[in-house]
């Protein structure tokens, strides 16, 4: 799963410590996963998932049970191979990494960790539909670590959760993908919001999408709008391209001042329409309905670690990213603790 960096102008977890939750969110995925697998195999205790779900319901119902049984927090039990600490650290050096230093580093990691303990909530048939369940309590875990820390959190708004393009990046794409969704950046006191910025190991992506009716047709040209077909209705819409094109002039001036080279491309994208541009754009990707099952396919096998120059690509975004948040009570925090996945 791409890893949701920055969400809108939501406070995110990798804002305190890029260096860190990168690959605590890869082993945390890789852990719950195979203590789910393992119980769904040996089929350990069915009737009691049953009960613990009907007995969650209820406590659900009820708001004053609700905050009592969710005050406790649990402890992980993780044990961390040696070999791949000793990587991170060569991944992530720490003289390389611009980053806040706040008193939330110094916390043990079962406290900076959201608990992240997914639940059986059903009996699956098949590996594949238990994998399915996992993936998208995962979804709602990550969206979570985009919009909250130990000590702040910003109020999300419901459509995320059932953002159809946010599901599809991060539930297929590789760990190693750092995704920043419509970020909002801070240049000269101005608030710009961006596009679609996702960094895989080797390059960053730029992408401005097009989906509004289903089966619609863009007709572009080099002018300031462009043409949309829907039947046989016609109407202007600002061409995509401006905004794509002062995406990648924020990033590059980004990048060349904190001494970043990785190459940028540019994407109009559009899973339920088709784009039409005669004529030829320069540097840019017109991916369409027709288009993008290959596309997305190759973009899915990149088979690259994650990269010392991409971290870097990262911190530099999240050095001038606006945030909207605001500070948690104590009860409020440990009542999020433990309501995550509910």
């Amino acid at each position: 799963m791409a890893q949701l960096v920055k969400l809108q102008d939501y406070i995110s977890r990798y804002q305190i410590n890029l260096k860190r939750y990168p690959s605590q969110f890869v082993r945390l995925k890789q852990i719950q996963w195979e203590r789910m697998k393992k119980e769904w195999e040996t089929g350990a205790e069915i009737e009691q998932w049953e009960h613990e779900s009907e007995e969650l319901e209820k406590k659900q119902r009820n708001p004053f049970f609700k905050k009592v049984f969710s005050f406790s927090l649990k402890k992980k039990d993780e044990t961390f191979e040696q070999d791949e600490l000793e990587q991170n650290d060569e991944l992530l050096d720490e003289s390389s990494l611009s980053h806040s230093v706040t008193d939330e580093e110094d916390m043990p990691e079962e406290i900076m960790t959201l608990d992240f303990e997914p639940n059986i909530l059903y009996r699956p048939q098949t590996a594949e539909e238990l994998k399915r369940m996992y993936v998208d309590q995962l979804f709602h875990f990550q969206l979570k670590w985009a919009s909250s820390t130990l000590r702040e959190k910003s109020y999300v708004e419901p459509r995320y959760k059932r953002d159809s393009l946010l599901r599809t990046l991060t539930q297929n794409l590789p760990d190693s993908y750092l995704l920043f969704y419509y970020p909002i950046l801070q240049l000269k006191k101005a608030p710009i919001e961006m596009g679609v910025i996702l960094l895989t190991p080797t390059s960053c992506l730029c992408i401005q999408v097009l989906e509004e009716e289903e089966r619609a047709s863009f007709i572009g040209s080099g002018d300031r709008f462009w043409l949309k077909k829907v039947g046989t209705t016609d109407k202007k819409v600002l061409s995509p391209l401006i905004s794509l094109n002062r995406m990648e002039s924020i990033l590059k001036q980004l990048f060349t001042n904190d001494q970043i080279d990785i190459p940028i491309h540019k994407i109009v994208l559009s899973r339920n329409g088709y784009i039409d541009y005669p004529g030829s754009a320069y540097g840019v990707q017109f991916i369409d309905k027709r288009k993008f099952p290959e596309w997305f396919s190759h973009l899915k096998k990149n088979p690259s670690p994650m990269k010392h120059m991409q971290f870097k690509a990262a911190q530099s975004i999240l050095n001038t990213v606006q945030t909207t948040s605001f500070h948690r009570t104590n009860w409020d925090t440990k009542i999020e603790e433990k309501d995550m996945d509910q």
